[in-house]
């Protein structure tokens, strides 16, 4: 059985930021072996991993990042069980870590950002499984990209609601400026949608029927029940679709007059909306 020292627990403990205890627990299993050692600290937070699976993530921290050109955005949001746990350095600077990698491949999909390489040799989700094994919670990550025209963002005050919306038919207007207003509306009216385009037929279907059935509670005839139905739907898309929104800063104007007004023509071709335990 190798001899286990002080110097060695601590030269663990900075390779993998595990507590001292159990660096030392990890060598004395390993015999010493540094390598076997962090596989055996990985495999524990894959155990964290694997028991707390069902838990509620309702905490957590949202980064975003513009391209310089203002045509990509990048959103990560990794959620966990605790407050406390989302203001440590080491939950924050994973966050970064994971928006660097994201920014750095261009990565279209959370499985192509997971299993993405650092320089270390360690995928990003090998990360996530080794922090889980140091906090003792779980870590689920959220991830968006968006290309448009112009790209804006906007993170709430509270660090876990994030949004990236495109626009087009920018022409002169400032679209950091507006899109950050439009963005803000995303996130406190949390839009279905760009337009009823854009509104899935199952909704759609659920709405009319939802508007019969209230129609028919109320002892509307049967032959006015899909007049009737059109009509709340209507009301859905006005309330719930983003460009027929009410703009929440001057209820005066939909999503849409404010774009226009800025410049003819300008629009939202996507958005990308994130939110961490709502």
């Amino acid at each position: 059985m190798a001899a286990i020292t002080a110097a060695d627990v601590n030269k663990l403990r900075t390779m993998t930021g595990a507590g001292m205890m159990d660096c030392k627990k990890a060598l004395t299993e390993a015999d010493g072996d540094f390598e076997a050692a962090r596989d055996i600290l990985r495999k524990a937070g894959q155990k964290i991993a694997d028991k707390r699976a069902e838990n509620e993530t309702s905490e957590g921290f949202v980064a975003v990042s513009v391209s310089e050109d203002g045509t990509n955005g990048k959103l990560v949001a990794l959620a966990c069980e605790t407050e406390s746990v989302a203001k440590v350095a080491n939950f924050r600077e994973l966050v970064q870590r994971i928006l660097d990698a994201a920014v750095r491949t261009n990565a279209t999909t959370k499985e192509d950002l997971l299993a993405t390489k650092e320089e270390d040799g360690l995928s990003i989700q090998e990360h996530i499984t080794d922090l889980m094994g140091k906090i003792g919670e779980k870590l689920d990550l959220t991830y968006a990209t968006l290309t448009a025209e112009k790209v804006a963002s906007y993170i709430h005050s509270d660090s876990k609601k994030g949004v990236l919306v495109g626009l087009k038919n920018v022409g002169s207007a400032d679209a950091a400026a507006v899109g950050r207003d439009v963005a803000m509306q995303i996130v406190a009216m949390k839009p279905v949608a760009v337009d009823k385009d854009g509104v899935d037929s199952a909704t759609v279907e659920r709405e009319i029927e939802i508007g019969k059935e209230q129609a028919r509670a109320e002892g509307k005839p049967e032959a006015m029940l899909e007049k009737i139905a059109q009509g709340k739907l209507n009301k859905f898309y006005k309330e719930n679709t983003l460009l027929n929104q009410e703009f929440v800063k001057d209820n005066s104007l939909t999503i849409a007059a404010l774009l226009d007004s800025k410049s003819k023509g300008m629009t939202v071709s996507d958005f990308k909306r994130v939110a961490i335990g709502a």
